[in-house]
């Protein structure tokens, strides 16, 4: 029975062109809001906030309106205070190293265009990094007359030694700075950060973690990597509300680095906070509730499964090579990296098809990447990522990517194969 307060509705020609009923979720859906009629396999790209903390940050929010003045003047920096130190202990760093952000976008931007840059300085980045922080360093570094150099990483892919190859081997002496993700956006691998981070610190160049995908997808002991930066998403994996990410700065680096906003924390004359604290922690006026909640979201996805978050984390890794060996069978595909590199997310590059249907296929009109995604949203009633991604070598032209979370059921990855077999062969014949 749906549950759901507003069900999706699916296109007319569904009923008609489906042989397998769609399934539904996994009985611990109960605890988001998430719509029951749709096959949603996309945890990964924004999250999913779960009804206790959606209620945290309503407390949170009744609280600021019932006296705004005194809630800003009176009370937050001490809420604030308290959240911070709760996030601090679970991603591994002392409090006063840490400041809460939007997005990881958002602190991939404020660590860039915080630096000096002279011209023929290189940010190195590899052709997996997310698209808005590879812009992000593109815009800062072509200000200055600085260049972004991009380490080719092959996808499919053999191993993490493969990663650490081709990354070391586009540093020169003019790099910088290294972008590397934790857990790369687009191919859902985990790249090896700690014996990154330790060569390319070794070679003079700092790093810049993107965790968009890490907090509660791996465990994280953010200082003791030893990274100079490490900027990372709660409202993915950790599902806490939307807008709450955090930003770390090792101690040494502190004095470098402001956010995009600079408000009153300039000038201030208190000498009871650093100046990182004073700069960070007041921005202007957004909505905080935020950050108060995320707290909340530990006990909440630490109670999921007996046996605490590593349980939680084993369930998803599996269920993730579960569903990429039903899909990778069902449309003819090797596994492309191997089953170690993989979290709760897996993606398979699409067959290709000629260069001419390829272009016809590109040119399809859609509101998403691709216009195959768009008919497994609206005609399938699937929830599924299709990007194309042309820096990849040797140049997959199409991927799909799936995510795992505690509400998905190994049904709906068969769903989806169906679906996408289907798909593919429509697209042959256009």
């Amino acid at each position: 029975m749906d549950r759901s307060p507003a069900a999706h509705t699916p296109a007319p020609e569904l009923a008609t062109h489906t042989t397998l009923p769609r399934p539904s979720p996994g009985p611990l859906i109960e605890h988001w809001p998430l719509d029951r009629g749709v096959v949603f396999l996309n945890h990964g790209s924004f999250g999913g906030t779960p009804h206790a903390v959606l209620r945290a940050q309503d407390e949170f929010r009744r609280l600021m309106e019932r006296e705004p003045v005194a809630f800003w003047v009176e009370s937050f920096e001490g809420l604030l205070d308290t959240a911070r130190q709760a996030m601090a202990r679970f991603v591994g760093c002392p409090p006063d190293d840490m400041a809460f952000i939007h997005n990881t976008t958002e602190g991939v931007n404020t660590v860039v265009r915080s630096l000096a840059w002279a011209p023929g300085d290189e940010i190195l980045v590899n052709d997996h990094e997310y698209n808005a922080c590879v812009n992000a360093a593109v815009h800062a570094a072509s200000a200055a007359g600085a260049a972004v150099v991009t380490a080719k990483v092959p996808f499919p892919i053999s191993g993490p030694e493969v990663v650490l190859e081709r990354t070391l081997a586009a540093v020169t002496a003019r790099t910088r700075l290294a972008v590397i993700s934790h857990v790369t956006s687009p191919t859902g691998l985990v790249l090896p950060v700690e014996r990154l981070t330790r060569e390319l610190q070794s070679r003079g160049v700092d790093v810049l973690v993107d965790g968009a995908h890490a907090p509660a997808m791996v465990e994280l002991g953010v200082a003791q990597l030893g990274a100079a930066y490490y900027v990372g998403n709660f409202h993915k994996w950790l599902c806490a509300p939307k807008g709450s990410a955090f930003l770390y700065v090792r101690p040494d680096r502190q004095g470098r680095v402001a956010p995009l906003t600079v408000s009153h924390g300039l000038n201030s004359p208190r000498t009871d906070r650093s100046r990182f604290r004073l700069l960070f922690d007041y921005v202007g006026t957004v909505d905080p509730t935020p950050w108060l909640a995320t707290p909340a979201c530990v006990p909440f996805v630490s109670g999921l499964l007996p046996g605490g978050l590593p349980a939680m984390r084993d369930h998803n890794c599996a269920l993730a090579l579960r569903g990429r060996d039903i899909l990778a069978a069902a449309i003819g595909a090797e596994p492309p990296a191997p089953d170690a590199m993989l979290p709760f997310m897996a993606s398979l590059p699409l067959p290709a098809h000629s260069p001419d249907r390829e272009a016809r296929l590109a040119a399809r009109p859609t509101r998403y990447a691709d216009a195959l995604q768009d008919r497994l949203v609206h005609h399938w009633g699937v929830q599924v990522p299709v990007w194309r991604m042309p820096a990849l070598t040797p140049r997959p032209a199409r991927l799909i990517r799936i995510s795992a979370q505690v509400y998905n059921t190994l049904d709906q990855y068969h769903y989806l194969a169906h679906a996408l077999s289907r798909e593919l062969a429509r697209e042959r014949t256009l």
